[in-house]
């Protein structure tokens, strides 16, 4: 019988023991960047909505009775998602005295990576 070519057990288990340890070196840096890039878009998200509505009350000298009236009145483009609940209908909305959406906040329950609440940006 001629000599059989293959891997034995050991070089099995050494590669994978190999690609285990780059996995756990490089799983939390992963993490990361996606926390980050998560407090990034919701940053961008609360500036962009926080803007049309300032817009919208200098325009009509009213703040917008909802969401809805930007993106219908073109201060928005679309109702964007909140990154960290990934959906659009969990934002929590501070009604002005007057009447009307005054600000936005995300629905989320998280901690950012600074320690401070999303829900209080």
């Amino acid at each position: 019988m001629g000599k059989r070519s293959g891997f034995t057990l050991i070089e099995l288990l050494v590669v994978l023991a190999a690609i285990g340890l780059l996995l756990s070196i490089a799983a939390p840096s992963y993490v990361t960047h996606i926390d980050h890039a998560r407090e990034v878009a919701l940053r961008e998200n609360l500036a962009a909505v926080r803007d049309g509505i300032d817009k919208f009350h200098a325009d009509h000298a009213r703040y917008p009775a909802d969401l809805q009236e930007l993106v219908q009145t073109a201060y928005l483009r679309s109702l964007p998602e909140d990154p960290l609940t990934e959906r659009s209908d969990t934002w929590v909305l501070t009604v002005a005295p007057e009447g009307g959406l005054r600000d936005i906040k995300s629905g989320s329950v998280a901690r950012a990576r600074d320690g401070t609440s999303y829900a209080s940006w």
